[in-house]
């Protein structure tokens, strides 16, 4: 799946679509405030999209707390507490985020998918009445359009916009909220009943943030080189689950990762190379045997014996042994 924060033109027209549509006005709100409301949040997406095609499609803390300018006055994009309205808006918020996780602590929210694909989020505190929880309720009430921040590792976090408050669950104190879906305007989502559709963007994105916040993690954890061959472009490594995504275990934490770069990744991938538990690394035996160029001689062949030249310093970050062991099961029986 593309990034919906992407620099396509469909992507902020669709946005901007929305913001003037009859939908957003409301009979408490004027027109004047109503249309400020617009642009403040018209100016915070062209903004996200500026950042993004600069800086790559995960930004900073700094970045996001810093914000932009609209008319003189600065326009934060983060705040101390997940749901943020800055000042600049009348009623409701423009972000709210899911902070990024924090080594050895349970999740500060425990927002999750729903079974009809839409994220739940939390709402702030126990209070349904809590201003906060209140602006959250009238941009659902308006359809109006918000950002989604999901931290990705601490000071780094992944927008998605624009996405939609569709239901509030007060008893369970949980919002549901929807990536938008009208960027697919053609082709064979379009067809697709809304419903159906929105769900089924928003499981996408929300696997695309969370593969994103493990790349992260384990990239950081190695210290942004490859396991194998020390690699430290940034730009050329790869978080590699040990045990992948369907299995059981196979769950998106560090010790089931190792940091790669793209070669021996997609050779790990396809048991061309496998790693045992005691993190030696093996290549299959007809590779061994092949005779082609320098690439597979010395980015490959050479590998054969050597151990892990980059591991994570934490005890509880290495690879686990069990996980090893059950995936170099897997390389022994494809050579």
């Amino acid at each position: 799946m593309e990034a919906l924060n992407d620099e396509s033109p469909s992507h902020t027209a669709v946005a901007l679509e929305h913001l003037t549509c009859t939908s957003y006005r409301n009979p408490t709100m004027t027109n004047q405030t109503a249309s400020r409301d617009a642009a403040v949040r018209a100016a915070a997406f062209e903004f996200l999209r500026d950042q993004t095609a600069l800086h790559g499609e995960i930004l900073s803390r700094d970045l996001l707390s810093t914000g932009f300018q609209f008319e003189g006055q600065r326009v934060p994009l983060l705040g101390p507490q997940g749901i943020f309205k800055p000042a600049v808006l009348p009623e409701m918020p423009l972000t709210f985020t899911t902070a990024p996780p924090k080594r050895g602590a349970p999740p500060p929210y425990d927002d999750e998918l729903g079974p009809d694909g839409l994220l739940r989020y939390r709402y702030r505190g126990t209070d349904p009445n809590h201003h906060d929880n209140v602006g959250m309720l009238k941009a659902m009430q308006r359809q109006v359009p918000l950002i989604y921040l999901f931290g990705i590792v601490p000071g780094q976090y992944m927008p998605t916009w624009p996405v939609y408050v569709v239901q509030a669950d007060p008893q369970r104190l949980t919002f549901h909220v929807a990536v938008d879906d009208r960027r697919f305007g053609a082709g064979e989502m379009a067809e697709v009943e809304p419903q159906i559709r929105r769900s089924y963007v928003t499981r996408l994105t929300l696997h695309r943030l969370h593969q994103a916040s493990f790349r992260q993690r384990v990239l950081r954890a190695y210290r942004e080189h490859c396991a194998i061959c020390r690699l430290r472009h940034v730009e050329l490594l790869e978080a590699a689950h040990i045990l992948p995504d369907g299995h059981p275990r196979g769950e998106p934490l560090v010790a089931n990762g190792l940091s790669l770069c793209k070669l021996h990744h997609a050779a790990f991938d396809r048991h061309i190379l496998g790693v045992s538990p005691d993190y030696v690394v093996h290549i299959r035996r007809d590779i061994l045997e092949e005779v082609d160029g320098p690439m597979l001689q010395h980015g490959l062949k050479e590998m054969e014996g050597r151990k892990l030249v980059v591991l994570p310093n934490a005890r509880d970050l290495k690879p686990r042994r069990e996980f090893l062991e059950e995936r170099f099961d897997l390389f022994r029986r494809a050579g």
